[in-house]
C-alpha cells in the first residue's frame, strides 16, 4: 500500500471520526510519519469509538415547533451563534452551507447539544455540552435553524 493511499485513507477515517464522535478527544495529525500504521490503528479505534455512540432521541410523536425553537434558541444558543444565526465571536453562524441538512443533518445539533463538538470547520474552539436542554427542545430549536436556513437559501 503506497505513502500516498494510506493517507488519503487517513483522511477520510479522520473526516468520518470527527462528524461520528463530536466528543472523541484523539488527535490525528495532519502530516503522516513513517508510523502510519499506528496512527491508522488509532483512527480506526476512534471510528469504532464513534459508531457506538447514540445521537438522543426526542419523543417521536413530538411536532417541531419552530416558533418554541426560537424562543430556546435565543436562550441557549444565541449567545454564540448570534440572535441572526450569523454568528459571533464566540461560535459560528448556521446560515452558513456547512450547517445545511445534508452536511450537518439534524442528528449533529443532538450530538452537539449532549456531547459538545470538536471545532473541525471553524477557529472558535471547541463547543461544550449545553447541559440542561432536552432532547424535545433540540428538535424544535433545529425546526428553527432550519426554517430561517431554507428563508436564506440554504436547504
Amino acid at each position: 500500500m503506497t505513502t500516498k493511499r494510506v493517507s488519503r485513507i487517513l483522511d477520510d477515517v479522520h473526516e468520518a471520526a470527527t462528524s461520528l464522535a463530536t466528543n472523541c478527544r484523539i488527535l490525528l495529525p495532519m502530516t503522516y510519519s513513517k508510523n502510519w500504521l499506528c496512527l491508522l490503528g488509532l483512527a480506526i479505534c476512534g471510528l469504532v469509538h464513534a459508531q457506538t455512540l447514540q445521537a438522543p432521541q426526542a419523543n417521536p410523536k413530538l411536532m417541531p415547533n419552530a416558533a418554541q425553537g426560537k424562543r430556546l434558541f435565543e436562550k441557549h444558543c444565541a449567545s454564540c451563534h448570534g440572535v441572526d444565526l450569523k454568528g459571533s465571536d464566540k461560535g459560528p453562524p448556521f446560515l452558513h452551507p456547512v450547517y445545511e441538512p445534508s452536511h450537518h443533518g439534524d442528528a449533529a445539533f443532538q450530538m452537539a447539544v449532549k456531547n459538545g463538538s470538536r471545532a473541525h470547520h471553524w477557529r472558535f474552539g471547541d463547543m461544550p455540552p449545553v447541559p440542561g436542554v432536552s432532547p424535545d427542545e433540540v428538535v424544535h430549536i433545529t425546526a428553527y435553524v432550519r426554517q430561517v436556513q431554507r428563508q436564506n437559501g440554504i436547504n
